[in-house]
Parts: C-alpha cells; sequence; structure tokens
C-alpha cells in the first residue's frame, strides 16, 4: 500500500527520548529465545520437515454494473499438509468489515482511510457444504465479524488431507472500500476495482496454528498459495482486466484489438489496444449481451480484477531473464490520459519496476502485470495493483513501482503482514529507492543522496512505534514511519553502513530465494542475513527492531599530534553503536577514510583512535556520505579553524 508523504513530514518531532547506550546490553549473546526445529532450521531456511497448507479456488461469479453487486460461488480445495488433524477450519470474510456493527467500524475513527462513512450488508452467505471423501453434507459454521469458522463431519486427517468447501455468496461493493476496494464514479462509466471478493482461507501454520486475526483495515493479508481459477460474466460493455491468463481472449476482444495485443507482446514501446476514442463505444465490444470473462493464476495466493466500459488499454512487453514471456498493462478512464506525464506512461512504469526486481531478487512469477487507474490511492494484489487515478509524473512512478514492489513482498515472499506489516512495506520501501534510482537514468531518483539523508529523521525513529507492533495497534499518523520509513531505513544502513552492498545482496536474494511461497517469521529473515553475510547483527536488529534505540556518534576531542599520530577520541551518545566511517581533509587537499567496525563499542561508550598525523589535518567528519539516521550530526565534525 501506498505510503504518504505527508505522514513523514508530520513525524518530524523533537521530544527525543533520554537514551544511555549500554554495551553489555546491546552485545549480550541471547538474542535468539529458541533454537532451530525441524519445521525453521536455525540458518534461516525452511527445515527439513518444512510444511504449509494450500489453498485451490474455483470461483464462478455474476457481475451487475448497475446494481454494484457479485454474486455466484467459490469451490476451495484445502489440503492439510500439517502434521495436526483439524477439526475445524477458519476463513476469512473481509466484505464484512464494510457492516455497520463491525469491530472495524467500531474500532477506526469515520473518515479515516479505513472507515469512510459508509456501510454495506457485507457477505450474504447462502449455502456452505463441505465434501469429503465423496460424502458432501451441509456443515456448521459460524460467523464472528470478518471470519467463518466451519466445523467438519469428520476431521481433516493430518499429512495430506483434503476437503472441497463450496460457498453460495454475494454483496453489495463498497464504493470507498479501506482504500483497497470500490469503484470510481467517470463520465463514461464507473471504474471497478475488486479484491478480497470471495471468502479465502486462513493460514495455518507450526507458528501460531490457525492465524484468526480480525480484519480491521490497517492490517493487511496473510493467506495460502494455491491455483485459482475464476470466471466472471459481465455485460459486454465491460472491460474486465484481471491477476494472471486471460484464457478465452477471442471471445473478450474484437479481432483488431487481439492484433494490438500480439503487436503488443512483441515490443518495449506501448501499443494502444483500446484507444480514447473507442473506449465506451459499442463498436469497440464484441457483439453478444454478456461475456464471461475465464482467468487462471497459479501458485499465487489472491486475486483481483478490474472492470470498466470506460477503460483506455495499452500494453507493453515485459522482458524477463528466463526469456519467459510477459506483459505489461494499464487500464485507465480518458481523465486520466491527458497528462503528458500521467497514465500514459503507466505500463512503461510498470515494465521498468518488474524488470529491475526480477533481475535484482527473483523473476516475476504472473503472465501479466496489471496497473488500474481508479479511486484508491494504492493497493496490491498478485499480478495487479490499484493507483490514484489522477496520479502524473513522480507520483504515478513512485506509487506504480512500490505496488509492484509488492509482488515481491509479500506475494512471492508471503510474510504475514496482519502481524508484521515492515517485512512487506518496509522491504518494499527499500526496493524502491533502488528501482527509482535504476529507472530511465534516475529521472525519478537520486542515487546520490541516501534514504537516510534528513537528520530529523533520526529523531522520530526513537520517539514513535517500533516495527514489532501489529499495523492495528500503531497510531494511524506514525504508520508510514513504523511500517514504511524506519524499516527501509534500517534495510539501506545495513547495505550502506554496516554489511556493503555486494554482502547484503548476496544475502537479501538468499532470503527470497530461500522463502518464496512460503511463510517466513522475522527470525527467518534474522538468521538467514546473518548466515549469508557471516555477522552477528544482534545488536542490530534489537535496535532497530526489537526497540527504538537512537544512533548518534560524536567527536569527543581531538589531542594534538604525537609520534606523527593525532589522537581522537569518539564518544557513542546513542544507545545504538554501530560503525564508523571517518573522513580526513588534508591541508594539501587530499583526503583519506578510516573505517572501524562495530566492535570498537564492545568495552564501553568511549574509543580512542589514532590517526596519521604526518599532513596537517584541516578537518575530520564523521559518516562524511550521511549514511547513518543520527539523531544529531553537528557533532560529527571537527575542524581545525
Amino acid at each position: 500500500m501506498k505510503l504518504f508523504s505527508f505522514l513523514l513530514l508530520s513525524l518530524v518531532c523533537k521530544n527525543v527520548l533520554s537514551q544511555k547506550f549500554d554495551y553489555r546490553a546491546a552485545f549480550n549473546p541471547n538474542f535468539y529465545t529458541t533454537t532451530g526445529t525441524s519445521y525453521r532450521s536455525a540458518s534461516g531456511q525452511p527445515g527439513s520437515k518444512y510444511w504449509q497448507n494450500r489453498a485451490d479456488y474455483t470461483i464462478a461469479v455474476n457481475f451487475d454494473p448497475e446494481k454494484k453487486t457479485i454474486a455466484g460461488q467459490v469451490e476451495i480445495t484445502y489440503t492439510n499438509n500439517s502434521p495436526d488433524e483439524l477439526k475445524f477450519i477458519w476463513l476469512q470474510l473481509d466484505q464484512n468489515l464494510y457492516k455497520k456493527d463491525s469491530r472495524g467500524k467500531a474500532t477506526v475513527p469515520v473518515g479515516t482511510r479505513f472507515n469512510k462513512d459508509n456501510a454495506t450488508n457485507g457477505y450474504d452467505i447462502k449455502t456452505v457444504t463441505v465434501n469429503q471423501a465423496g460424502d458432501q453434507k451441509l456443515d456448521k459454521f459460524y460467523i464472528n465479524d470478518t471470519r467463518m469458522q466451519i466445523w467438519l463431519k469428520t476431521p481433516l486427517a493430518a499429512n495430506g488431507g483434503t476437503c472441497k468447501i463450496t460457498i453460495a455468496y454475494g454483496y453489495v461493493i463498497p464504493q470507498e472500500g479501506s482504500d483497497r476496494t470500490g469503484y470510481l464514479i467517470e463520465p463514461k462509466g464507473e471504474v471497478f476495482a475488486i479484491a478480497q471478493w470471495y471468502p479465502r482461507m486462513c493460514v495455518y501454520d507450526d507458528v501460531l496454528g490457525w492465524n484468526t486475526l480480525p480484519y480491521l483495515g490497517a492490517g493487511e493479508f496473510y493467506l495460502e498459495y494455491g491455483n485459482i481459477n475464476y470466471s466472471i460474466t459481465a455485460p459486454a460493455n465491460q472491460v474486465i482486466l484481471g491477476s494472471g491468463q486471460l484464457l478465452n481472449q477471442a471471445e473478450c476482444y474484437t479481432p483488431t484489438q487481439i492484433d494490438r495485443f500480439h503487436k503488443a507482446k512483441n515490443s518495449d514501446a506501448t501499443v494502444v489496444i483500446i484507444t480514447k476514442d473507442e473506449a465506451g463505444k459499442p463498436a469497440s465490444r464484441p457483439k453478444t449481451a454478456n461475456i464471461t470473462w475465464k482467468y487462471t493464476c497459479n501458485n499465487t495466493r489472491d486475486v483481483a480484477w478490474a472492470a470498466s466500459k470506460a477503460f483506455i488499454v495499452d500494453a507493453a512487453r515485459i522482458n524477463l531473464p528466463s526469456g519467459k514471456p510477459c506483459l505489461a498493462i494499464s487500464g485507465y478512464p480518458e481523465s486520466s490520459s491527458k497528462a503528458k506525464n500521467g497514465w500514459v506512461r503507466s505500463s512503461a512504469f510498470v515494465k521498468g519496476s518488474i524488470e529491475y526486481y526480477s533481475k535484482y531478487l527473483y523473476e516475476f512469477s504472473y503472465p501479466t502485470a496489471i496497473n488500474i487507474a481508479g479511486n484508491i490511492a494504492g493497493m496490491e494484489y498478485p499480478g495487479i495493483v490499484f493507483c490514484g487515478a489522477t496520479d502524473e509524473g513522480a507520483s504515478l512512478f513512485d506509487v506504480t513501482d512500490h505496488e509492484f514492489g509488492h509482488n515481491w513482498f509479500p506475494m512471492i515472499v508471503g510474510s504475514n503482514e496482519r502481524k508484521f506489516a515492515w517485512m512487506d512495506e518496509g522491504f518494499n520501501t527499500f526496493i524502491n529507492k533502488l528501482s527509482a534510482d535504476n529507472f530511465n537514468n534516475a529521472e525519478y531518483g537520486n542515487p546520490t543522496e541516501p534514504i537516510t539523508a534528513p537528520a530529523a529523521i533520526g529523531e522520530t525513529l526513537t520517539t514513535n512505534d517500533g516495527l514489532m507492533n501489529i499495523p492495528d495497534v500503531i497510531q494511524p499518523y506514525n504508520l508510514g514511519i513504523a511500517a514504511y520509513y524506519k524499516p527501509a531505513i534500517m534495510l539501506h544502513t545495513l547495505r550502506n553502513a554496516v554489511l556493503g552492498a555486494d554482502v547484503f545482496d548476496r544475502a537479501f536474494k538468499e532470503y527470497v530465494n530461500r522463502w518464496a511461497f512460503k511463510h517466513p517469521t522475522p527470525t527467518d529473515f534474522f538468521r538467514t542475513i546473518e548466515n549469508v553475510s557471516g555477522e552477528d547483527l544482534s545488536w542490530f536488529w534489537r535496535g532497530f527492531v526489537y526497540n527504538n534505540y537512537n544512533i548518534d556518534i560524536a567527536i569527543d576531542k581531538v589531542e594534538a599530534p604525537k609520534n606523527d599520530k593525532v589522537e581522537l577520541t569518539l564518544k557513542c551518545l546513542g544507545k545504538m553503536p554501530m560503525p564508523i566511517v571517518i573522513g580526513i581533509d588534508f591541508a594539501d587537499g587530499s583526503k583519506q577514510t578510516v573505517k572501524l567496525p562495530v566492535e570498537i563499542w564492545q568495552r564501553g561508550d568511549t574509543f580512542k583512535v589514532g590517526l596519521d598525523a604526518t599532513k596537517k589535518i584541516n578537518k575530520l567528519t564523521l559518516d562524511p556520505s550521511k549514511l547513518l539516521p543520527e539523531d544529531n550530526r553537528l557533532n560529527n565534525i571537527w575542524d581545525a579553524k
């Protein structure tokens, strides 16, 4: 989900908590409270007996754009790969968030992003049946807010037992659904962004068993992987763009439009599929009353889609490392096409993001990457994202790049967003900086400026909610820092100031490869980075993740040359230690850098170092590249004058 820059500006505060460095606490060896298991190795990789359950879906619905309704059926084939027999199962009913009496409506301030002043009746669950070994029964089910529990007639066997759950349901589409689903009213017809549109399985894992935290708005999603086949029957004037692969393109587009799609598959330049003049006109659609759009998406945790008779559609080829075919597609109304640097560049932005992340981390796993212009500021689903219809220039690039970055965190690396927002929002914000610096000669980036540049950021890191809070606990005005910006700063600090880019990139990429389409915990991430890099980083995680320790390294004093050495005394004034780079400016104009490891602080808050004084020193600067998010940079400089 998009990070709002105004949140960052509002969080620059001055009341830094008083913190004092304690070297024994910082380097305490008892960081990990549990050992590795056969499910999760102590090295951070999945263990020899790692398991996760699977959910495959077949969905068929009717979409009525006039009544704003969806109605149909979902069939879930659920596989229990756990070592536990399951007497009951849990599902998520996210549309119930919009009921007047939901927990979210009761606990989130009205008028805010996650609680607009509107309501629906939520899901209308008509029937629930479970088929086990050919025996289909109407099972007992209980709905509790945004969750449904089904008690099984026969417990679901461990180690591969399966059942088939069939649910007939319907709901009214909210116009503003927590900035994640809804519809935008346009002159040629509404733009519908449809998400959380079918009952979905809760995750059963080796960490908590059933993960059943309610959906309140801020917390996002934790879902099982599987294959999803879905069909949407709608009036023929609707163009539907969805996650995965469209199976019946010939029934959904005109021959001219199909020819344009074929051209786009071989074009790095954007090809218009449905033009501005064609959008909304009957001649641009197949001559039939209704069309059933048939999609499939494999090895995915979810699917979403968008529909409109007002869509302009364009596309361009995405060049993946393996050569596998992939297409960037954008759907947007005429009002979004007018800016020169607006949505007409969307597919180019999508293409740039997908190509960069596929090379840096792991190859994009879906056949299409779709960007939709609507009334949603920014939200991600596998292979499709929803962005603001009025965005243009840097704002459109940034939100597009951010939402597609989510296809790696958490669509490929399936962390628990409902509990650990920093593991998807923060990791994604981190890679967004790298992507922006890479796109089109840094058109929207700045490679020379680290993300930690504003000194005041160091203050906000120590005075707000920490990383280890669920999103619904974090104060709304702090979410931008705790979920997005602080973890991004943490990773940039780790990459640039602690490990170095080469070592960090190797470890980070290995984390993605180990946990692709699996469910990592924070500890799995910590252990992977440490084992691959060969460094004990407990001091780093302790300060950044589990606490809001501040960073403030100062020049305490500089003593006169002795035996061709200037004695420089450093002081760790903050609670968190850091390795240090000292920049030396000599009087003859030459420069030198001295690098000191974090271990200089293992015995206390003061460290004395001898610097070359065979030449006169004019200036000493700590952290000259400004890579550390310090409280105070004024004490980083000593000037001979």
